[in-house]
């Protein structure tokens, strides 16, 4: 039987991501995102809102890139796969579980809060530059440059609707 496990967020970080290192130097990032779903009530005409709250785990340059370049509130799209993590609890020693999403691609949305330009993946609106006229732009890291020759997406002629 074939399997396909691929999951695509675009939510606000609910906390600062928190970067660690594995003893092999490894970068390990946790994320929490709030995802907001509004719809209207056809009974009631209200307006209503859920907010679905994930963890994220990142692993190597995309924690990196989390912990220099995220904090909380700015938004985030993930692309990632679902992870179930299984434990005892060591309190009550019933077995818990907890879905997680562990990520395999990130996207920074919207200007860099400095206001100095785009994220450094060149993805979603905003992050107009200011006007400076005469002003020398400070220059880019090796990472900044990187990611800003990146196409911030498919050519219009190939989306698919």
């Amino acid at each position: 039987m074939a399997s396909f496990n691929k999951v695509i967020l675009m939510g606000n970080l609910t906390r600062d991501p928190q970067v660690r290192y594995t003893p092999n130097q490894t970068a390990v990032a946790d994320l929490g995102m709030a995802i907001n779903n509004v719809w209207y009530d056809k009974v009631s005409r209200e307006k209503r809102e859920e907010v679905t709250f994930v963890d994220v785990t990142a692993w190597g340059r995309n924690a990196e890139i989390a912990g220099e370049y995220l904090s909380k509130g700015q938004p985030v799209l993930i692309e990632g796969r679902l992870q179930l993590d299984q434990w005892d609890d060591k309190n009550t020693g019933q077995k818990r579980s907890k879905l997680k999403v562990v990520c395999e691609n990130l996207r920074l949305i919207g200007g860099r809060p400095d206001g100095q330009g785009r994220a450094p993946s060149g993805g979603g609106g905003g992050g107009a530059r200011p006007a400076q006229q005469n002003q020398q732009q400070p220059e880019m890291d090796h990472a900044e440059q990187y990611y800003d020759d990146m196409p911030s997406g498919p050519p219009e002629d190939e989306v698919p609707f």
